[in-house]
């Protein structure tokens, strides 16, 4: 009876001391998981950031850098802070590509669907083409280099993206004053890039864009693509409204040795593209535009009379425009705009009829794979 008992008691002793080690365990795994979960959150911001910079730093005859990289596990999604590109041998400090604030994250709604994509939403990015920095001396990079690379940032297929609040702009800084043409407050919509939607559609993808160009115009682009091609189709339209010509006096007294007095430039355009096939046109117009300003040289006077002379033979009278209509068609790697229809289009608009001052609604995308067929 007492061996027995004792026995019974050894075991009774056991275990809550088993028990104590299981409890110890159940908590102690899921701690640990908890503990490498926690340390992977905390250094993959960093390895992202040092694989990005890797591919910046490798990129032939560019330089650039992210500062900061954000990521957002719950909604899948890493945000890109403060990424710059410029050329190596850049004569200015003028970036050339500068992205505050890059969000990129799975487009969940997409999922559904049975897709995985994801979406681009960029706010204040800047992309300045200083003329210097990008004609130097030395190694010539490919454009295909850094935009493949950015493209490479993104692990999955981009099917939606937005600009808020972006810049274009072109400079030349030797020219005197400096030439800055640009576009601000670029607001950019292309949706449906991956053809996720309106799989019926030959352009499945609307785009549509605004901004405010130099001269305080209007900018508008609206159309839609086709981004699943080698060379993409697409129709778009083009429209520049309402832009102070004397905004532009920098780049055409530097190029043409004239400047503006007064008046308003517009620009509209329709291109269309079908299997690498292009179809188009441009349409310039200045009205109610003077030139010679009272602070010009003498031979800078004589110089825009004899343009204006021509200026007022070739303008429509009535309307007090000049303009022409510059057609654009052929292969997508022999591009030519046509001068002569273009020199046949100034006299039209003065002495025929005056081109109105919008899109004339007169190309479309079968236009260019009619030709191209």
């Amino acid at each position: 009876m007492d061996d027995n008992f004792t026995d019974t008691k050894s075991n009774v002793a056991a275990k809550p001391k088993t028990s104590k080690i299981y409890k110890k365990k159940r908590y102690t795994i899921p701690i640990i998981i908890i503990v490498i979960l926690i340390s992977l959150r905390i250094y993959l911001p960093y390895y992202v950031k040092s694989e990005v910079n890797k591919v910046l730093a490798n990129l032939p005859g560019y330089f650039g850098n992210v500062e900061d990289i954000d990521i957002s596990l719950f909604r899948g999604a890493y945000v890109i802070n403060n990424l710059y590109l410029n050329k190596v041998n850049a004569k200015t400090q003028v970036p050339f590509l500068n992205f505050p604030k890059t969000d990129i994250s799975i487009e969940w709604k997409s999922i559904l669907k049975g897709e995985i994509v994801s979406e681009i939403i960029m706010t204040d990015p800047e992309i300045i083409y200083v003329m210097e920095d990008q004609q130097t001396e030395g190694a010539n990079p490919d454009t295909d280099d850094w935009t493949t690379a950015l493209t490479d940032l993104v692990p999955i297929d981009i099917n939606n993206f937005e600009i808020h609040n972006g810049k274009i702009a072109f400079v030349e800084l030797q020219a005197n004053p400096n030439i800055d043409l640009h576009f601000n407050q670029l607001e950019l919509f292309a949706k449906n890039l991956r053809n996720v939607s309106s799989n019926d559609r030959i352009l499945p993808s609307p785009i549509h864009a605004s901004a405010n160009s130099i001269g305080n115009g209007n900018m508008t682009l609206n159309g839609n693509i086709n981004l699943i091609k080698a060379i993409p189709d697409l129709n778009i339209e083009f429209g520049l409204e309402k832009a102070d010509v004397t905004s532009l006096n920098p780049f055409t007294q530097h190029y043409a040795g004239i400047d503006f007095e007064s008046g308003t430039f517009e620009l509209f355009s329709e291109i269309a593209i079908a299997d690498g096939y292009i179809k188009g046109y441009m349409k310039p117009l200045i009205t109610d535009s003077k030139l010679i300003s009272k602070e010009d040289s003498f031979l800078s006077v004589l110089w825009e009379g004899f343009v204006g002379f021509f200026k007022f033979i070739l303008k429509n009278q009535r309307t007090d425009t000049l303009a022409t209509k510059v057609p654009i068609e052929g292969d997508l790697n022999n591009v030519e705009a046509g001068v002569f229809p273009s020199i046949i289009n100034i006299f039209e608009n003065a002495w025929i009829k005056a081109f109105k001052g919008t899109v004339d609604n007169d190309i479309e995308y079968e236009d260019a794979f009619n030709e191209n067929n």
